[in-house]
């Protein structure tokens, strides 16, 4: 028999195995949680994209990593487009590799962003809606000034505006009965950024005005407009691309404008429509005068983290412009952007053109979970969230299908809707423009 040591008051057998050494069956049962671990990541990374397809049908590529990452939502351009039938066809089988409640987003601004005019009609730019709300009879309260209050565009005060509202939050409801008849659930509008002489030849027509007041006045309106056809809004571009002169899908833009001056300006729209707001995209442009210098907000804990969250308060969904932008993708490799965007705060990516980037954010995001136990812990506790937000803002069946008659009804008060803006601004000369 092997001897007994004697060590601290008991027996110690020298024939025990160390503590390192496993047993067949532990080392099973470690394999296996490391195995649970592992499906659980994939599928935390996967249900918090959006992702883009290439063209108007499913190919076999498409269908297979579709069905590996079960991503949070789809979100189609015009090149996926060719009439409702079609792109309602594309959306519910793309959709059946989606989890539950999943988004189906399309960018209807009107104007020069508006993926559906040519399987539609061309929906009128958010500038011209804001000139005719502009250029309306001044009311009792206005008399002898030649443009309202901000405080009054800020608040809609009865009167001082006329029937300012009615164009603003039908273009609202026009744009979500489009929507609607794709198959959509959002359009990911309003703009918010202020239309700044810096960024004209940037954002041109997409902006509702100069100042908050005038982007409130709007966009409050036109959240009104889509939450009546049951569509959910997405405020755009936190903290504000006003102040930019690049185009961020193709570089990083440098906002030279100070904290106190985004507070007061380009941030009001965020907090004046908090709690309508139920989705805010992030956009990758980086503010050089503010705490955090260089990184592109969506990938600034500042932005993200303590101005978004902590100091707006914001509740609702956080969503990253797309990934594959120049602005993010020229500051740091895409993968590492994907797991900066998770861990300051997004609750949803966007990667919206080619199945190679998606493919290398979705094994980035594992990656780093399987690196890091604590990001591991986060992505999975964002995944969650992120699923249960969803299913409060999202139905999971997709809206009724339009047929000829109402289609060509809708198409007929795009464009008669066009021409009442167009006449407005004939009769009272723009006002205050």
């Amino acid at each position: 028999m092997g001897t007994v040591k004697m060590r601290a008051g008991r027996p110690h057998d020298s024939r025990r195995a160390t503590p390192a050494a496993r047993t067949p069956a532990l080392q099973i049962q470690d394999s296996e949680r490391r195995a649970r671990m592992t499906v659980s990541l994939r599928q935390a990374a996967g249900s918090l994209l959006v992702v883009g397809l290439e063209g108007t049908a499913l190919t076999a590529l498409e269908r297979a990593w579709l069905k590996l990452l079960r991503p949070a939502g789809i979100i189609l351009f015009r090149r996926n487009i060719e009439d409702a039938k079609q792109t309602r066809a594309l959306l519910a089988e793309a959709t059946q590799f989606c989890g539950p409640h999943c988004a189906r987003f399309v960018d209807v601004e009107g104007g020069t962003v508006d993926r559906l005019r040519d399987a539609l009609a061309p929906i009128a730019p958010v500038e011209a809606v804001a000139r005719a709300m502009r250029g309306v009879i001044p009311g009792p309260q206005m008399r002898g000034t030649s443009t309202p209050s901000s405080k009054d565009r800020s608040l809609g005060t009865p009167g001082t505006w006329g029937i300012h509202s009615s164009f603003a939050r039908e273009h609202g409801e026009l744009i979500a009965r489009a929507v609607k008849a794709f198959g959509f659930n959002s359009p990911l509008a309003p703009v918010l950024d202020l239309g700044l002489p810096a960024s004209q030849k940037v954002l041109g027509t997409r902006c509702a005005g100069a100042t908050a007041a005038d982007v409130v006045a709007y966009a409050r309106e036109f959240l009104a407009g889509l939450a009546a056809q049951g569509v959910a809004g997405c405020g755009k571009h936190f903290p504000g691309l006003g102040g930019g002169t690049l185009d961020s899908h193709l570089e990083t833009p440098k906002i030279r404008r100070t904290w106190q001056r985004l507070w007061q300006e380009d941030l009001e729209p965020y907090r004046a429509l908090r709690d309508q707001l139920p989705m805010m995209m992030v956009s990758h442009a980086a503010y050089p005068l503010t705490k955090d210098k260089k990184r592109p907000a969506s990938v600034s804990s500042f932005w993200v983290g303590e101005v978004l969250r902590k100091r707006i308060g914001y509740r609702g969904i956080v969503l990253s412009d797309d990934l594959e932008m120049g602005g993010v993708a020229n500051f740091m490799p895409m993968g590492g952007a994907a797991v900066e965007a998770v861990r300051v705060g997004s609750d949803l990516l966007l990667i919206c053109h080619h199945a190679e980037p998606i493919l290398n954010v979705y094994e980035a995001l594992i990656a780093e979970g399987e690196r890091s136990a604590a990001f591991g812990r986060l992505l999975q506790a964002r995944a969650r969230e992120s699923e249960r937000k969803r299913a409060r803002l999202f139905r999971a069946e997709m809206p009724a299908a339009l047929s000829k008659r109402q289609f060509e009804a809708l198409r007929m008060r795009i464009l008669r809707f066009g021409e009442s803006l167009a006449q407005a601004g004939r009769e009272h000369g723009n006002v205050g423009e």
